[in-house]
């Protein structure tokens, strides 16, 4: 699954160290927790919304939100709901405007200000995600295209859009990185031998899950291995180990600064070649292509080249091993041109794939088929409440890098919200094997 290199002065988009360029123009309004107008104008801020906008807003939300399993106080007073995890909205009159003239972004955004809370965030976050279908009514539904926001052009992934949207989160800082992942520094789904699981399980549940991988890719002594999306290294220095040699691509100058350094320890430099690349230029043909968690930051207009790419590399009665975050396929088809605050804040550029997409797209546009898929979905949810719970604990050392507070909640709320996805089931992750349609 970086640290934002360049903001985007029409957005308002933090750099690394939380400082952003002047937004969109919005009424001031005081927040209810001290938020920096310099580093998150668009949190600071309340946006410019109409009164009938917002009072529309206002209605459908209160309505959504009493038909829900939770527990709604409102300004301090018990207002609705059917019983469940608390959410406590603090300034209504915020929270409203900004679901009005914002839609999801504001709801992110409000939580960021501290207009509304949950004791427990994940809790409430999941009954959401599991009602996502019908929050807004059919005939809202129809008009999505006509009051959602879409997504900017300029978190197109084109080579050079590419390269931006995976700086933005993954060149954070490493040490950020660190502080909340566990020793193999990998930063995608593990698989456990059981829950509830404790942080110092993670090492070997994310080894568990890359040797599966590479099970299923028949990673081995001599193989030729492809791997698209380094991260810190892991994947690589593992498949090394076997006794294979390792092409890996990335695009984050900090991922491969340290990935290097980490195979050279392990004492694989001279069977791993990590190169600053984007997908599209790799060339050669391999036994073997290996791809975590990915896809999903290639957008999906690109999805056929990106498929066409692991093909074209892949030498005859080779084997392609991807593990991909997936969704619902009428969700992902409702949302696919929406923009979120997902998008503006933490993965400029990604779309979550479902697998009937994947199928499609591979089968009208390469020669590559499924042979198996095994998901993982319950375990992403525990691997994501490891990864907040130590981000919780070590707030102070987040301070000390030079994030500040509305930098932490907004962090927390990313992995509360993906949390809630995968624990509803909304989520989900996958890990599948393909192969060419002449070498089943």
């Amino acid at each position: 699954m970086k640290v934002p290199t360049t903001s985007h002065p029409r957005l308002g988009i933090p750099d690394q160290t939380g400082r952003s360029r002047p937004g969109p123009s919005r009424a001031q309004a005081a927040p209810s927790t001290r938020v920096d107008p310099g580093r998150w104008p668009d949190v600071a801020a309340q946006p410019r919304a109409s009164r009938s906008r917002t009072a529309v807003a206002e209605r459908l939300v209160r309505h959504a939100l009493g038909r829900l399993p939770l527990r709604v106080r409102i300004a301090g007073h018990e207002g609705i709901g059917q019983g469940g995890p608390l959410m406590e909205i603090r300034r209504p009159d915020a929270f409203f405007r900004r679901i009005g003239a914002d839609g999801l972004v504001g709801f992110g955004e409000s939580y960021m200000a501290g207009e509304w809370d949950a004791p427990d965030l994940v809790g409430v976050l999941t009954v959401l995600a599991g009602h996502a279908a019908d929050l807004v009514p059919v005939p809202l539904q129809r008009l999505r295209r006509l009051w959602a926001p879409r997504k900017p052009a300029e978190q197109t992934n084109t080579p050079q859009g590419a390269r931006a949207n995976i700086s933005h989160h993954y060149d954070l800082s490493n040490d950020l990185f660190a502080l909340f992942l566990d020793e193999t520094l990998s930063y995608s789904a593990a698989v456990f031998r059981g829950f509830p699981a404790e942080h110092d399980l993670l090492p070997a549940a994310q080894h568990r899950k890359i040797d599966r991988l590479l099970d299923l890719a028949g990673v081995g002594p001599g193989t030729e291995l492809l791997e698209i999306g380094t991260g810190w290294g892991e994947l690589a220095v593992r498949a090394a180990a076997r006794g294979a040699r390792v092409t890996t691509l990335t695009l984050s100058r900090e991922q491969r600064e340290l990935a290097q350094e980490r195979i050279r320890e392990a004492g694989h430099q001279d069977r791993v070649d990590v190169r600053l690349l984007d997908y599209r230029e790799a060339t050669g043909r391999y036994d073997a292509v290996v791809s975590v968690e990915m896809i999903e930051a290639v957008g999906e207009e690109f999805w056929p080249e990106y498929f066409r790419t692991l093909e074209r590399c892949l030498a005859p009665g080779g084997r392609v091993a991807l593990q991909a975050i997936t969704m619902p396929d009428d969700r992902m088809r409702a949302s696919r041109s929406t923009y979120t605050w997902i998008h503006k804040y933490i993965f400029p550029g990604g779309t979550l794939p479902s697998t009937e997409a994947l199928d499609q797209v591979t089968t009208a546009h390469t020669g590559l088929r499924t042979r198996r898929r095994d998901s993982y979905g319950t375990h992403y949810a525990e691997t994501l409440r490891l990864w907040r719970e130590r981000f919780t604990e070590r707030a102070d050392e987040v301070d000390a890098l030079g994030f500040d507070a509305t930098f932490r909640r907004m962090w927390t709320f990313y992995l509360a919200y993906s949390e809630a996805g995968f624990r509803s089931g909304y989520l989900d992750v996958q890990q599948i094997l393909l192969t060419r349609e002449d070498h089943a």
